[in-house]
């Protein structure tokens, strides 16, 4: 059959490749088995858990994915099963990236805490900001795809769905701007005080590179629901007028898929516990010449406030900071402990 061409009652639009899921599954479960052993290694689960979770998702994404390749992609009345592995292979999938956008903004906070007098605002704001902005991506993403991904929805809720999806990624798309402002901020301001430390060019560049790849999966997913995204399973004419973007599964893989692949790849290699302290205690000397460590204040908050917390994705429930353990460095330098070498090697 021609690429692009529908298949009536196909929940996918065509009929999805068979290997393309296999290579995808196996590869993320490659990548979670690698980042939950260096979050173990690093002790970093707190500061890039979200990686090994979405790689994880995106390992059981795909599994589904290909489990409706194998002749169960065609809608049915009589079972629910492939339409309800569809919709969940879609959640997963499509729930990740936004997880992703947040973990970067996780290490930038830390690369801000390690460096917290060129940091253009105060390091533990960043997850209050920014945390709150994500659940309000993934609250909307979510529903999004849950109705735009069902054929079985009335055309009102898929069109619901896609302006969901749509105002979903064009707020990732605001936030990754913002990501870049502050970033490039903190980038000059390091310039200004000629802070050329290796674990922050490395993470810099990282964090750049990531947040390039969501950016073009971002951009992807904003043309893909610009156009018509309305499924009628019954109707081949109707098929025909979706979206390129939806009738041709390749644009799925190279701008979804392999992107995504990449960017856990990434952080594979380049793994912020190789380069940064496993926590936001130890910071940069002002003069670059090691590190120094301040004292640990106590967390006053209950149980229930750091739930709260780590449900809100940090946005909310935040524990209180010291102002002056942030500027005044000079204070903990004599007890500080130095790491001359990572500083200047790198790993």
């Amino acid at each position: 059959m021609a690429a692009g061409e529908p298949i009536l009652y196909s929940l996918y639009v065509y009929a999805p490749n068979k290997g393309a899921p296999i290579f995808f599954t196996i590869a993320f479960a490659i990548s979670a088995i690698f980042h939950i052993w260096q979050c173990y290694r690093y002790k970093a689960f707190k500061l890039i858990g979200l990686h090994p979770v979405c790689a994880v998702l995106f390992t059981v994404g795909y599994a589904l994915r290909e489990y409706g390749a194998l002749d169960n992609y065609l809608y049915s009345t009589t079972t629910k099963t492939p339409l309800i592995i569809f919709i969940v292979s879609q959640i997963f999938i499509y729930i990740c990236p936004p997880l992703l956008e947040l973990a970067n903004y996780h290490v930038l906070a830390r690369v801000f805490y390690y460096v917290p007098y060129c940091s253009p605002l105060p390091p533990g704001r960043v997850l209050a900001i920014f945390g709150g902005s994500m659940v309000a991506v993934e609250l909307l993403n979510s529903l999004g795809v849950s109705f735009a991904a069902n054929p079985a929805s009335s055309p009102e809720q898929q069109t619901l769905g896609s302006h969901l999806t749509i105002a979903a990624v064009a707020l990732q798309l605001a936030i990754i701007l913002i990501f870049f402002i502050l970033a490039g901020l903190f980038h000059r301001r390091l310039s200004k005080a000629s802070i050329h430390a290796q674990p922050v060019k490395a993470m810099l560049t990282t964090l750049y590179t990531s947040m390039a790849l969501i950016f073009a999966r971002c951009v992807y997913r904003l043309v893909e629901h610009a156009g018509n995204t309305k499924v009628e399973l019954t109707s081949l004419a109707a098929l025909r007028s979706l979206s390129p973007l939806l009738r041709h599964e390749a644009f799925f893989y190279v701008f979804e898929a392999s992107l995504m692949l990449l960017n856990s790849a990434l952080w594979n290699v380049w793994h912020p516990g190789r380069f940064l302290p496993h926590d936001n205690l130890t910071y940069l000397a002002r003069d670059g010449s090691g590190e120094v460590r301040r004292e640990e204040t106590p967390d006053g908050r209950t149980l229930a406030a750091k739930v709260g917390n780590v449900v809100t994705l940090g946005a909310l429930f935040r524990r209180k900071e010291l102002p002056e353990g942030f500027l005044e460095l000079d204070r903990y330098s004599e007890r500080g402990e130095s790491r001359r070498g990572v500083l200047e090697g790198g790993a």
